[in-house]
C-alpha cells in the first residue's frame, strides 16, 4: 500500500492519523495544508508541506491523499480539495473503521471516513467523501449521496435517500423510504418523517432551562 498524506492539521486530522496507523496498519508520511495556514515545520510528529507544493515532497507515485476536515461550507471544501488531489495526480484513501459492522456487497468510496460502530446494513450505498462519525444505523436499500457528514448516534431507516452536500446532525431519526434533498441541514434530535426539499434547514427547539434551581429539586 502507498503512503498516505493527509490534508488537514485540526482534530479531524489527528483522529484520521490515529485510525488510519492504528486500526488500518497505513503509513501516514506527512499532512499538508495550504500555505497560508504553515505556522510550523511539523505537527504531531509529521512534516508539514504546503498543499501548493505537495507533490515535490510527497509524489503522487509513492502516495496516496486523504481529505480530513469537517463539513466546513457545507462539505464543499473537502469535496474541492479531494478534486484538486485527484488533478495532480494523487490516488485518494479510504477509512472504514475494522469496529464497523459491513457486509460483502459494501462497496468502499474514496475519502470515505467511517469510525466505530457503525452498522451499514445490506444493499445501501454510500457516496464518496462521506464521513459518517461513530455509532450510526444506516438502514437496508438507503442511499446517501457524496459529501455529506453524518454526525454520531443517527438512525437512517430503510429506503432512505440523502441527497448530496447534506449535514445530519447528532440524534437524527429519519424515517424509511424519506427522501432528504441536496445541500440540507438537519440539526441534532430532528425527528424527519416525511421528504426534505433542496436546501432546507431543521432546527429543534432546545429544552429550555428550567426556572426551579437544582438545589430545590426533591428526591434528587
Amino acid at each position: 500500500m502507498k503512503d498516505i498524506v493527509i490534508f488537514g492539521a485540526g482534530n479531524i486530522a489527528e483522529l484520521a492519523a490515529f485510525y488510519l496507523v492504528r486500526d488500518a496498519g497505513r503509513r501516514v508520511a506527512g499532512v499538508t495544508v495550504d500555505a497560508a495556514y504553515i505556522s510550523e515545520p511539523s505537527w504531531n510528529g509529521y512534516p508539514v508541506v504546503a498543499w501548493q507544493e505537495v507533490e515535490q515532497r510527497f509524489p503522487p507515485g509513492s502516495t496516496d491523499v486523504f481529505v480530513a476536515v469537517s463539513y466546513t461550507k457545507l462539505n464543499k471544501f473537502r469535496r474541492d480539495k479531494v478534486a484538486e488531489a485527484r488533478a495532480k495526480g494523487y490516488g485518494i484513501a479510504s477509512y472504514v473503521s475494522s469496529r464497523a459492522t459491513i457486509f460483502e456487497d459494501f462497496v468502499v468510496q474514496p475519502n470515505q471516513f467511517i469510525l466505530e460502530d457503525n452498522t451499514i446494513q445490506p444493499f445501501a450505498r454510500i457516496g464518496e467523501n462521506v464521513t459518517l462519525w461513530s455509532g450510526n444505523h444506516i438502514g437496508h436499500h438507503s442511499a446517501i449521496a457524496e459529501d455529506t457528514f453524518i454526525a454520531s448516534h443517527v438512525v437512517v431507516s430503510g429506503g432512505v435517500t440523502i441527497g448530496p452536500r447534506c449535514f445530519i446532525g447528532v440524534n437524527v431519526t429519519i424515517r424509511d423510504h424519506v427522501t432528504i434533498g441536496a445541500d440540507c441541514v438537519i440539526g441534532a434530535g430532528s425527528l424527519v418523517l416525511s421528504d426534505i426539499p433542496d436546501n432546507s434547514v431543521l432546527s429543534p427547539a432546545s429544552t429550555e432551562i428550567s426556572k426551579v434551581p437544582s438545589h430545590r429539586l426533591r428526591r434528587i
